[in-house]
């Protein structure tokens, strides 16, 4: 724990946070803010893009959902909780800043994971970090792909294995029945055992329950939210009011906080954000690759939706409820502190609408993240080895769902920049190619209007 620590301490330092802001902040610039200008005709494409529209292995639709899929998770409920007992209120502040500059960071992920993707040996599409890396800026750069490949095999095991069963587990052991709660072990064989189901089918699938699961878990949990919102609607300027001061402003102790700085505020925030929607990671591209599209800016304008979806709706809801609410102060965390706001407006309901968003989000969390570990996996040893990364994989669930909590949280964060880190360079030196692409569509796109 204490190496952990220290080592978490140096790759979450100020210049990771910079890394991470500035590349968004710089795609950003260079994009002309396309992503946030064209918010709306993302929602048009997400929507025509449940019909296969070229070459690819599944919908643009579905590609989204499997992304969503492993995005969407213990950090949208835990995450946003963790971020708020720790950074204080203001963490949400820069939660959403970094959430508005990675919806660019997304884009280009997307838009290069569909330009430098290729075919495998069983003739699917595979691309990613490790491919637009290799096959984008060439042989020189092999060393950073095989970088990105071996942190991404490792980071899924983490942020997308361990954290998830762990809070699922110590989420169902707190729910009541007949008396006491379902032990953790009984949870993680219970979990291996559906994951397990899934991954037998492949992208497919994976793509197919995503699609299904997803829409459905996080609708209801955004109207829930949208029901307790009505509830503390008095308290809400008082909230933003404190989200917003302290995101600049120390905060002291009060109740059982601990009290927090602006760095931790800033920290936290952006830490936690990058957790839950994984812009800068090169996890989304994975799934991106494989879409059926015709133009890779056609599927980067889906993928960015992605970000929006995560921490712009779904954790500024969480995070809106837990300091409307004024349980943040109790000195709770994680997701026991997003259960007390939600049962604090919905006795008991509130609880259940929780626990049940964070078994449904973990459980496809984890089926997305396996897909991205077994990209990276085959990227490194070929496609033999993946049957056996998806035993490894399964086995471990069982293990990070009776694990400690702060143990698998810290793991997971410290892998997560360790791949971030690789995909960053490789975004920023392949920046004019996207540039370029988005200039070429954008142009196409007005003839096209103006004929």
């Amino acid at each position: 724990m204490e190496f952990l620590n220290t080592l978490n301490g140096l790759v979450w330092g100020w210049p990771m946070l910079a890394l991470i802001a500035l590349t968004g902040l710089f795609l950003t610039i260079g994009l002309r803010a396309y992503p946030i200008r064209n918010l709306r005709a993302g929602f048009v494409e997400l929507w025509n893009g449940r019909h296969k529209q070229g070459e690819g292995e599944i919908s643009g639709f579905n590609a989204l959902m499997t992304s969503l899929s492993a995005t969407i998770g213990t950090g949208n409920i835990a995450g946003v909780a963790t971020a708020v007992a720790l950074g204080g209120p203001g963490a949400i502040f820069w939660m959403w800043v970094i959430a508005l500059v990675g919806m660019a960071t997304k884009y280009s992920e997307a838009v290069l994971a569909v330009r430098f993707r290729e075919k495998n040996d069983q003739g699917h599409y595979v691309g990613g970090p490790m491919y637009y890396i290799r096959n984008g800026l060439g042989p020189k750069f092999k060393w950073l792909a095989i970088a990105f490949a071996f942190f991404g095999m490792l980071a899924g095991f983490g942020i997308g294995n361990g954290v998830q069963a762990n809070s699922v587990a110590d989420a169902m052991s707190h729910i009541a029945l007949d008396g006491t709660g379902i032990p953790e072990w009984v949870t993680g064989i219970v979990v291996a055992a559906l994951v397990g189901l899934v991954l037998i089918g492949g992208i497919r699938r994976i793509s197919d329950v995503a699609g299904k699961l997803v829409p459905f878990m996080a609708i209801t949990y955004i109207i829930a939210g949208i029901v307790l919102l009505v509830i503390y609607a008095e308290q809400i300027p008082a909230a933003l009011e404190l989200i917003v001061t302290h995101a600049f402003t120390p905060i002291s102790a009060t109740g059982g906080f601990a009290g927090a700085a602006v760095w931790a505020a800033i920290r936290y925030g952006v830490a936690r954000g990058v957790f839950s929607n994984e812009a800068g990671l090169g996890s989304a591209p994975i799934a991106h690759a494989t879409a059926t599209t015709d133009n890779p800016v056609r599927q980067g304008t889906i993928a960015m939706l992605g970000t929006f979806i995560d921490t712009i709706i779904i954790c500024t809801i969480t995070g809106l409820v837990i300091v409307a609410s004024g349980v943040w102060e109790t000195g709770e965390s994680g997701a026991s502190l997003t259960a007390a706001a939600f049962n604090s407006g919905l006795p008991v309901i509130g609880q259940y609408v929780v626990t049940l968003g964070l078994a449904v989000f973990a459980f496809t969390t984890i089926i997305g993240w396996s897909f991205y570990g077994e990209r990276c996996t085959e990227y490194l040893f070929g496609l033999k080895a993946v049957p056996v990364f998806r035993v490894i994989w399964v086995l471990a669930i069982p293990i990070g769902a009776t694990q400690e909590l702060n143990l698998a949280w810290l793991i997971a964060d410290t892998l997560n920049a360790m791949m971030a880190l690789p995909n960053l360079i490789a975004l920023i030196l392949l920046s004019p190619v996207v540039f370029k692409l988005t200039r070429d569509y954008v142009q196409s796109d007005k003839s096209d209007t103006t004929k």
